[in-house]
Formats: structure tokens, C-alpha cells, sequence
């Protein structure tokens, strides 16, 4: 056992089923938690006005339950290589814990942190199944370095060995080092978050999980797309920060219900497209498969379709949840990204931009994978399916309870009446932007 190891944290902002606050306490009698406020993110692109709210949030809670069990968080600010080596020297620490993560920036951080510890003479010790329930790179087809499709993936995943979800340490001893003040919002972006943005950390994430499981998860399979019902867990921005382990989720989510399978092959889904991108890097930003496709430039339709002014109202309805809480339901996401890319043929990186500054949970793996595979450039064995608005909006929210709670200039209009407004003669409403078959 060594005497200190730092645990430092990045997408895993909890301290239950923690790999690497385990593995940290487990192996050193004294702890140093570490969060890092990235320069060379925050200097290059602030943190959207959403994401930031919600990560000083996180960090605060994730402050509070170390302090539950003798802890504290440490937090610095400047290049993580740098200040990680800095914080280990003055706490003598010989080993540096971090959970392994898949984009291209957070593997030349890694190397570049163990490269800075090395000349130190410490180590670095990454862990993977921390940020997925499945590593990215444990399963593979053969001859081939990823899972292109995710049926046959899906069918691995659910043979795969899970781990059992780690216990919280009953007890932390923390170094004495300076500790650093939590982050306000305004330190880490600029511009006004979304009204009614819910925001929180690993206490507020286990509320919601335990509320969720207890009452709309058993439900899950039929009225998950229900666009009114609004059934979904909402726990995508805690997984996305890692306050709540994908692992404990599914464990305690389970599959023996037809809800409980619906919704844990939502989280093989996540994992898929981590494992896609932690062997495609480049598809965060270019498309997966390159289907020769020539993009439109619509300004005046990008307008209306970032503003919820199409004139299409499940369309509209989506787009404007998402403003107002920094979140959009999964089907919304559909439909919406449909008419962008398929229908008014804007590149999908213009939508892809859009969402990953409003959404609180724009993770970049799920988000640029989600737009690639309705775009037809990513993984959808069918790419050229079109989601027709007005067949959606019949499918999803039959009785327009959706588009009432979002487009209130609507409200009026009674029944499925709604989704066609310029029949029912909505008022102050625009004409639709395009034509759909049904109209």
C-alpha cells in the first residue's frame, strides 16, 4: 500500500461505484480527490451556459458526499497535466488514479499527464467500465477493431460480464493541501442558462433514479416514445457527468422486465456508440460512412428550425423544450433531427452544434453519433428513413397534449387539430416552411 494516491475525477463525478475512487482508496492510506478545471478547454471554448450551471452543481454535491465520509474535494484550474503533477508533489502522492474515456482530446490528455507524472517519478493508473457498463474495445467482431451495427453488438453486450457495483468508501483521509474553492457558473461559461433547467449532482441523480424506478420505469416500453406521457428517466445528463454509474443503473434498472429491457438496451445503445468513437475518433466531426450527400445552405431554415418557428408543431414543440429546459425528449430528438438533415438537407454537424450547446446532456460520443445515424452518414442500416412530422406526431402525441404544453399560441385548437394548424386556422402561428405528405 502506498501512503497517498490522487484520485483525480473528469466524467465520473460520484463516489459510489466509483473504479477509480476505489482503486485509490483501496491501494493508499490517504486520498487526494481532484477535479481540474481544463484550460485548454475553457480558454478555447467556454462551457455552454446549460453544462455549466449544471457541472458547479455537480461538483458541489460531489463535494458534499465526500465531506459525508471525511473527505473534501480539491480543485484547481490551468493544464491538467500540469496542475495534477503539482497537486500529487505537495501531497507526496506516487500514483494518480483516472477512469479511461474515449474521445481524441481526453486520450491526449492522457498521455500528456503521464508523460508530466513520469518525469516526477509517479505513475498513472487509468481504469476502464467507469463512464460504460462495457469498456469500449472488449467486444469485438471478428477481424474488425469495432462493432459497425448495433444488433450484433447488442447481442454481445447482453452475454458480456458486468461488474458488481462498488460500495462508496465508509471513510476518507485527504491529504493537508490547500483545497481550492468550488467553481461558480459564471467561472466556466458566459450567457443565461435554459428557464427551467434542472441541475444537480450524484444526490440529486439518486433521487431521481429511485423515483424513476418506483413508478414510470415498469412503463417504460410503451410510453417511452409517448411524447406527452414524458415517461423517459431524465437521468442522461447524470450519466453524462457521471454522477450515476451506467453499471449500478442497469443493475438496478434489470432486464426481467419487458420496461426494465426497453430501457437497459437504451444503455447498450450508449455504450455503442462509445465504443464506435473510441475506435473512430474523427467521427465526432466527420461522417462515419461518407454517402456523397450534398448538403443545403438554408439560413432562414436553420433560423426557424433553432427557434421553433417551422411551422410544423411537433417540430416546433421539440425545439422549443429544448431551449426552455436544456433538454429534449429522445423521440423529439428524432423527429427534429429528421426535418433538419433529411428533410430541409442542412449538413448534420449544424444540427449537431445547435444541440450541444442547449442540451445538458450533450455528451459526444451519444449526440454526434445520434445526428450521423439519423442523418444516414452513421450507423442506421437504413439510411435514407425519413420521419415524417405530421405521421409522428399522430403516432407520438395523438391527442396534441405535447405541442399545447410547448406552443401555447396553439392551445386552442382541439385534438389532432393541432398538428395542422393551418387547417384548424391557428393564430399567430407560422405557415409550415415545408410540404409533408398528410398536410
Amino acid at each position: 500500500m502506498t501512503e497517498v494516491a490522487v484520485a483525480l475525477f473528469t466524467r465520473d463525478l460520484r463516489v459510489r461505484d466509483n473504479p477509480v475512487l476505489t482503486a485509490a482508496h483501496r491501494e493508499a492510506a490517504t486520498v487526494a480527490p481532484l477535479f481540474v478545471l481544463d484550460d485548454a478547454i475553457l480558454s478555447r471554448r467556454p462551457c455552454p451556459p446549460n453544462r455549466a450551471h449544471f457541472l458547479a452543481a455537480a461538483l458541489r454535491e460531489l463535494d458534499d458526499e465526500l465531506r459525508e465520509i471525511g473527505g473534501r474535494l480539491i480543485v484547481r484550474t490551468g493544464d491538467v497535466a500540469e496542475q495534477v503533477a503539482q497537486v500529487a508533489a505537495a501531497a507526496d502522492a506516487a500514483v494518480v488514479h483516472i477512469a479511461a474515456d474515449v474521445s481524441a482530446y481526453s486520450r491526449e490528455r492522457e498521455g500528456r499527464l503521464r508523460a508530466r507524472l513520469a518525469r516526477d517519478g509517479r505513475a498513472l493508473r487509468v481504469h476502464g467500465a467507469s463512464l460504460t457498463v462495457v469498456e469500449p474495445g472488449e467486444l469485438l467482431p471478428s477481424g474488425r477493431d469495432h462493432f459497425a451495427v448495433f444488433t450484433p453488438y447488442f447481442r454481445r453486450w447482453t452475454d458480456a460480464r458486468r461488474r458488481t457495483p462498488l460500495r462508496a468508501p465508509r471513510h476518507l483521509d485527504v491529504p493537508e493541501i490547500p483545497f481550492g474553492s468550488l467553481p461558480k457558473p459564471a467561472a466556466l461559461g458566459t450567457g443565461d442558462p435554459s428557464p427551467a433547467l434542472s441541475v444537480g449532482g450524484e444526490t440529486t441523480a439518486r433521487k431521481v433514479l429511485r423515483d424513476w424506478l418506483s413508478h414510470a420505469a415498469a412503463e417504460y416500453a410503451t410510453a417511452g416514445d409517448d411524447l406527452a406521457a414524458d415517461a423517459t428517466s431524465r437521468l442522461s445528463p447524470y450519466l453524462h457527468f457521471g454522477c450515476l454509474s451506467p453499471t449500478e443503473v442497469v443493475h438496478r434498472a434489470g432486464d426481467s422486465s419487458e420496461g426494465g429491457a426497453a430501457f437497459v438496451r437504451q444503455l447498450a445503445w450508449r455504450d455503442f456508440h462509445h465504443q464506435v468513437l473510441a475506435a473512430r475518433p474523427d467521427a465526432a466531426w466527420a461522417d462515419y460512412r461518407d454517402r456523397g450527400i450534398r448538403w443545403r445552405t438554408d439560413p432562414d431554415g436553420v433560423a426557424a428550425w433553432c427557434e421553433g418557428r417551422t411551422g410544423l408543431p411537433i417540430v416546433d414543440a421539440g425545439m422549443r423544450q429544448l431551449r426552455e429546459q436544456g433538454w429534449m425528449h429522445n423521440r423529439a430528438r428524432l423527429i427534429t433531427a429528421s426535418f433538419l438533415t433529411k428533410s430541409l438537407r442542412v449538413d448534420w454537424r449544424t444540427g449537431a452544434r445547435h444541440f450541444s450547446y442547449w442540451l445538458v446532456d450533450a455528451d459526444l460520443a451519444n449526440n454526434q453519433l445520434n445526428w450521423q445515424w439519423v442523418a444516414g452518414t452513421g450507423n442506421d442500416t437504413r439510411p435514407n428513413r425519413v420521419l415524417n412530422p405530421l405521421r409522428q406526431a399522430d403516432r407520438y402525441d395523438p391527442d396534441g397534449d405535447y405541442v399545447r404544453r410547448w406552443v401555447p399560441e396553439l392551445a386552442g385548437i382541439d385534438g389532432r387539430g393541432i398538428h395542422r394548424p393551418w387547417r384548424a386556422g391557428g393564430a399567430d402561428y407560422p405557415a409550415p416552411i415545408l410540404e409533408f405528405p398528410g398536410m
